[in-house]
Formats: C-alpha cells, structure tokens, sequence
C-alpha cells in the first residue's frame, strides 16, 4: 500500500463552485447515541475483517470500497478492494479535515451524498429485516447529517437527508420534519421499480412527493441509487458502467417525466446527480419528436397536459456537469438556469483538488454573468443556499 500523497497547494480561485454532487464516507461513530435503546447493540457497526475494515449489518458486511475513497493515493493504488480508515484521506470521513479539503480546491459549499452503507437512497436501511431497526437507522443517519456533517459547518455543506424507503407516508413525515430543522434535500433512488418497490407511474409516492414540494426538498436522483445499470454484457469491465452513468440519467430522467411526477406536482424540484449533462438535449430532441409522432392522439400518455414533456423537462429538472466541454455550446438548449457543476469528491473521477483549474477552462469563453450560474448562482437558487458576500472575489471564503 502506497500510502497518501503530501496534501496539494491550495489552487488559485476563478470562480465561486457549489459542488453538488460529492460523498461522504460513514465515519465509525455514526451511531454513536444515536439508536433507541432497544436497537443499540443491532446498530451497523465497523468490523475488522482480515485486516479491512468493514460495515456489519444485520449479518451482512458493506466494505469502503476503494474506488469510493481514493482522492490524495496515487492512481496506482486505486483498486476495488475494502479500504481502512486510515488508509483514505480524512476529509472522507471527518467534517473538519472536509472543509479544509474544500478550501484547498476551492470549493464553497457541498452536497454530500451518502457511500454504500446507507446506500445512495437510503435503500440498505429501508430493505432491513427489521423495518424497526431500519428506520432507526435512517433517522439516526439523517440526525448524524443533521447534528456533525451539515450542522458543524452550515454554509458550507447542504443538508440532504435519506429517505425511509418503506413507507411513503412516514417518508412524508420525515421530510416535514427534516425539512423544519435545515434539510434542502432528499437523496431519492432514481428507479423505485428496480428495487422491487411501485414504480413513478403508480400514485404510490405522491404523499412523499407532495411533501417535497411542499418544503421546496430538492428530489436528488443520483446515478446508481436503484443499483440499475444499462451495462448488461456478462464479464463487462468496470470502466463500462461507469462510461454509461449518462444513460442511467436519461433513463431516469425519461421516465420521470412520462410518469407526469413534474405535471401532478409542478412546484417540485428535481435534480439529477451525476451522469452529466450531454444526454440532455438528445432527451429534449426525442421527448418533442415522439409527442408529435407517436404520442399523438387521445389515448396519448400525454394527453391532457398544456406544456411538451420537454417543456416540463426544462421547468422541474436541473442538472449537473462534471466535465462535458462538447455539450456546453448547447447550454441554452438545456437551459442555462438550469446547469450546475459537481466535484464528486472522494470518487475516481472526482476533479479535486483542481475543478477550479478544470472549470476556468472550460468556462473562459462563456459570458460572466452565464459562468456564474453554472457554477454556484443556480446551486445556490435551488438549494436555498447563502453565497459568499462577494460572489466574485476570488479569495471570497479563505480559511
């Protein structure tokens, strides 16, 4: 094992980032008095397994996989296997080292969203054998979020709570309730119909629904958080699933909207995290083809409805790019309000320390006032989320 590389210089700041697309490894005291006494000893706890450290829960183990925790390790350390704690850079796992990882980029505000514990969604938790235990453990997640993560450094991290899978109604409740304490956000899996739950084309999720755009909760739709893939060749390498993440997102995205989620509620919010932004004027070109061809007619799945599935796409769905340099000459074509920019931080194809150097490239061509939207003013709209006094200044939020 090769160990951490020395921490890199902090890079020169172009632009004021809200990344909203970055991960947080579980730290080992997570649910640390946070379970209700009856759940305390059945509580995910970190085991040692042959010397990696590992997550038991309810019998079964949930590794740090390597490639979810490998910013600041030399790339040819990077591997699949379990990862110990002290083998990840801290700014994984611990708040404080996190922040100062974020100055070192120059990155003013996050959203972190959860690694392979919980699940993207929460969907471990609310598959529990014990329901009990598993809301328990979602609540204790979603306090922990609430209490160190968020709490500890409020405008520099985004409140995104996980959902309790189960129940639509209890995951109402707690939306509310998240929702009156600083949550911005819900971390929704993308394709409830894959995870052997009703599908968005069922009125089964409308209370949840309602309930985030009642509370302006941003339904984030992460790639990967229905553990659906459009990878399907046996014996396929690793680098193909994660070349096809864009197609995860228009496939979410597409069935979303043909499922009028964005129609029964228009105030609701939806952003799709990672996957990028180059799938998006395909989706828009082929929702307008196929509603004056083949949609056509009154037994439409359309029928009814004023605005164009694409219409709808570009109101109720934002956006976030990683790195599309070809995809940006169509930003008005997407929606220039409606395209954020992510870091991924700890993942392989996180842009840290250097999103700043990445972004100052791709956006020099673009007008001020456009470069600024995508990279913190349309988070910032979104999210509900205060910027730095002076968005412009490049040393606007130094340590």
């Amino acid at each position: 094992m090769a160990g951490l590389l020395p921490d890199p210089s902090p890079r020169p700041r172009h632009h004021t980032i809200i990344s909203v697309d970055d991960h947080l490894i579980e730290p080992p005291d997570l649910f640390e008095g946070r379970m209700p006494s009856g759940y305390v000893d059945a509580a995910p706890r970190v085991v040692d397994d042959d010397g990696r450290q590992q997550w038991l829960f309810e019998g079964s183990l949930y590794p740090n996989i390597g490639l979810n925790a490998v910013v600041g390790r030399p790339t040819d350390d990077w591997s699949m296997d379990a990862a110990r704690f002290d083998e990840m850079r801290k700014g994984c796992w611990d708040i404080h080292a996190r922040i100062a990882d974020m100055d070192l980029a120059g990155i003013w505000a996050s959203v972190c969203f959860p690694s392979l514990l919980a699940g993207f969604a929460g969907t471990v938790f609310s598959r529990a054998t014990d329901q009990g235990l598993g809301l328990a453990c979602a609540r204790a997640w979603n306090d922990w979020h609430h209490e160190v993560w968020a709490g500890t450094y409020p405008e520099r991290i985004i409140a995104i709570q996980i959902p309790w899978l189960s129940d639509p109604l209890v995951a109402a409740d707690e939306v509310r309730r998240n929702a009156a304490r600083g949550f911005k956000a819900v971390s929704f899996t993308e394709n409830p119909a894959n995870q052997k739950l009703p599908s968005m084309h069922t009125t089964h999720w409308d209370p949840f629904l309602a309930a985030c755009e009642e509370t302006e909760t941003v339904v984030c739709l992460h790639t990967g958080s229905s553990a659906w893939t459009a990878a399907s060749s046996p014996n396929a390498p690793l680098e193909l699933y994660a070349t096809l993440f864009p197609a995860n997102a228009l496939a979410s995205a597409a069935d979303w909207v043909w499922a009028k989620v964005p129609v029964r509620f228009p105030g609701l919010k939806i952003a799709m995290s990672e996957g990028g932004i180059g799938w998006v004027p395909l989706l828009l070109d082929r929702l307008d083809y196929v509603v004056d061809h083949s949609a056509r007619g009154g037994s439409s799945g359309w029928s009814g409805v004023d605005l164009r599935p694409s219409e709808v796409l570009q109101r109720n769905f934002w956006f976030c790019t990683i790195d599309d340099p070809s995809t940006l000459a169509l930003r008005h074509r997407i929606g220039v309000d409606h395209i954020m920019v992510e870091c991924d931080y700890p993942h392989a194809d996180s842009t840290w320390p250097d999103i700043q150097l990445l972004l100052d490239d791709r956006l020099r061509d673009l007008p001020a006032d456009e470069a600024r939207k995508i990279t913190c003013e349309n988070a910032a709209q979104l999210f509900r989320h205060p910027l730095p006094r002076d968005v412009g200044a490049a040393t606007a939020f130094l340590s």
